[in-house]
């Protein structure tokens, strides 16, 4: 059996040297080396970044939607959106392990996993894709895929239906992250809070700010007022987020003339950069969880405006964040009820 490097570095076709992540292109042969974890994939989750981004250029076209992404894994051995640089993550049932982790006690043969590393990162052929969820962003199809020894995965859990799991670990990130930024009493604010990572984070903040004041800005009345319904916010504000200044007049009217201590961007879409940094007072947080975020914009941006703001790149491992994110579920009955009404139907 070949021997292969700990973070993949031996499947980087090009550039050479670069990490898997980095690379342009991966070898995708769907053939164990001794350390890595070969998957038998059934639904891949795109990123609401890329997949917003894919069903543009579709046309919102399921047929082509599903030709961009043999496209891409063709060009690149991987899910690796030239656009927006990010991938999603994939559930699969493990098929062979490499010798030399034959004795790990935490997977083996036959186990149900939700990987926790980006698609754009990871070997994926896909032989067929048989469905597309193109609300959801759930694609069901008949693949392989690679994880490597650095690969980081969670088991599905029993008390969840799968693909409503694997919804909740795409995101899992953002209310771990949450959960470590705000504090007793901080003000919150927190754009697209009417997505799935919106809505963990949503109810993370609630919990984390206690009697802190917790702003929800959402796009269109309809997904408002399902989070108005929720119970979470002490306002919901229906907003165009690309439009700095008219979100940064709502939401100081909403904290009384105020900044907020903690803003958190979900947003999927472009451009919103601007209307995170100014709702946070200075020496606020500003964390920045979309994909969609260009970090020169925040960083040009917020200096432009003069604002002494920390920035937080949405990084979307921390440690426990997987199991956080999947008691948030169970904590709260109206999360998983919205979760289960999305994505369960498709389990």
């Amino acid at each position: 059996m070949r021997q292969g490097d700990k973070y993949g570095l031996h499947r980087v076709i090009e550039p050479a040297g670069v990490m898997p992540q980095a690379a342009w292109k991966i070898d995708n042969e769907m053939v164990c080396y001794d350390n890595e974890i070969l998957i038998d994939v059934d639904v891949l989750n795109i990123d609401s970044a890329s997949f917003t981004q894919i069903r543009r250029e579709a046309q919102d076209d399921p047929k082509q939607v599903k030709d961009i992404m043999e496209r891409i894994v063709g060009e690149r051995g991987k899910h690796h959106n030239p656009v927006t640089g990010s991938g999603g993550m994939l559930i699969g049932r493990v098929q062979e392990m490499g010798e030399k982790i034959r004795n790990r006690t935490d997977v083996q043969v036959g186990d149900e996993i939700a990987t926790l590393v980006s698609l754009s990162l990871t070997p994926l052929a896909i032989e067929e894709i048989r469905d597309i969820d193109m609300k959801n962003a759930q694609v069901h199809v008949k693949a392989k895929a690679i994880l490597f020894e650095s690969g980081i995965f969670a088991k599905l859990p029993s008390d969840l239906p799968r693909r409503v799991a694997l919804a909740v670990f795409d995101v899992c990130g953002a209310p771990a992250q949450t959960a470590r930024l705000v504090k007793e009493s901080n003000s919150v604010v927190i754009l697209g809070a009417g997505g799935k990572s919106g809505m963990t984070v949503l109810r993370q903040a609630r919990l984390a700010a206690g009697n802190g004041k917790v702003i929800a800005v959402e796009y269109g009345e309809a997904a408002c007022e399902r989070l108005r319904g929720l119970g979470w916010a002490d306002e919901v504000l229906n907003l165009d987020a690309t439009k700095p200044a008219d979100v940064l007049a709502a939401v100081e009217n909403a904290l009384g003339g105020g900044l907020a201590d903690v803003v958190i961007n979900c947003v999927n879409v472009e451009h919103t950069e601007m209307s995170s940094i100014l709702c946070a007072k200075d020496r606020g947080t500003v964390y920045f969880f979309s994909m969609a975020t260009s970090f020169t914009a925040a960083a040009l941006g917020a200096e432009g405006v003069g604002k002494d703001v920390d920035m937080v790149i949405g990084n979307g491992y921390c440690l426990g964040h997987a199991e956080l994110a999947l008691d948030l579920l169970r904590e709260s009955p109206e999360l998983r009820q919205v979760f289960e009404q999305k994505f369960a139907a498709m389990a």
